[in-house]
């Protein structure tokens, strides 16, 4: 497949009442291909949350270009086209939800969209089985879970039938159990229907989830592979200011210490399976 999201040399600055601050993005080149599941990792400050809102044209580049599946973002006149292709999701959802009652919430993009009220409703059904929300179509969205009203506010974007969702921190607000809805719903879009998700988060365990993994420090790209290829760099990345999984900073720990332990066990099954390994050949050939 192509690529649906690409950006050449993106330069942003904000400006603000004194004047232009700091370079926020410097020289950004990125594609990202369509149906794909990327994490966008960074600490704070990195330029991630900008870069995520280049991708719908929330925000226009102070210098180089964005395209969305083609369509230069600096051209008011694909904006609608553009932000039908790209839906956006933040990190706290009370803010993108607007109606009394959940599929009344959903179906606010589409009507305003001019989509007739057979396919809304239809589309609403979806997206609500889609993210696991169908029962809780009838309640108030104020009496749901945090992790409840983010699936509601995917939902409300799914309905859109975007072929890419930017997620900017989505979990940054919810306890472990709301994290986990939510990851679990992003990671069945993206595999069951085949919707390109582009997910911004500083959290290790949510990056190692994604099918790649773009890290970023300082408005730079400083890293881009699979999540096992960029967290075997644990050196690299602390210098960056992140830390690694705590899988991959156990191994690491005891290779320090040379123990012959690889450094991509992202989960808790392979460290246990490399550290089982290890044991088993210490006992086949114990030290003299």
């Amino acid at each position: 497949m192509g690529s649906i999201i690409q950006t050449q040399d993106l330069r942003f600055s904000y400006t603000t009442a004194e004047g232009v601050s700091p370079v926020v993005l410097d020289g950004v080149n990125l594609e990202i291909e369509e149906g794909s599941f990327v994490a966008v990792l960074g600490h704070n400050g990195s330029g991630k949350s900008t870069l995520a809102k280049h991708m719908n044209a929330i925000l226009l580049p102070s210098g180089g270009k964005v395209f969305v599946s083609g369509m230069d973002t600096a051209d008011d006149n694909l904006l609608l086209d553009i932000r039908r292709t790209v839906g956006m999701v933040f990190q706290n959802p009370d803010n993108q939800i607007v109606a009394n009652v959940v599929e009344e919430d959903v179906a606010f993009a589409p009507e305003n969209l001019g989509i007739p009220p057979a396919e809304i409703r239809r589309r609403v059904d979806d997206a609500l089985k889609a993210v696991g929300m169908y029962e809780f179509r009838e309640h108030a969205p104020h009496l749901l879970s945090g992790g409840q009203k983010q699936r509601v506010a995917i939902a409300g974007v799914i309905a859109m039938r975007p072929r890419c969702i930017v997620l900017d921190e989505p979990t940054a607000m919810l306890d472990p159990v709301g994290r986990k809805e939510v990851m679990d719903t992003v990671k069945q879009l993206n595999r069951r229907a085949g919707v390109t998700v582009v997910l911004i988060t500083h959290h290790m365990d949510e990056a190692a989830q994604a099918d790649r993994l773009v890290v970023m420090a300082g408005g730079h790209v400083v890293a881009d592979g699979t999540p096992k290829e960029v967290f075997a760099d644990v050196e690299g990345l602390k210098a960056v200011g992140l830390t690694v999984p705590e899988t991959v900073e156990l191994c690491y720990e005891l290779r320090q210490e040379g123990l012959a332990l690889p450094l991509d066990a992202l989960s808790d099954e392979e460290c246990a399976q490399a550290l089982y390994r290890l044991l088993e050949k210490e006992g086949a050939n114990p030290p003299c």
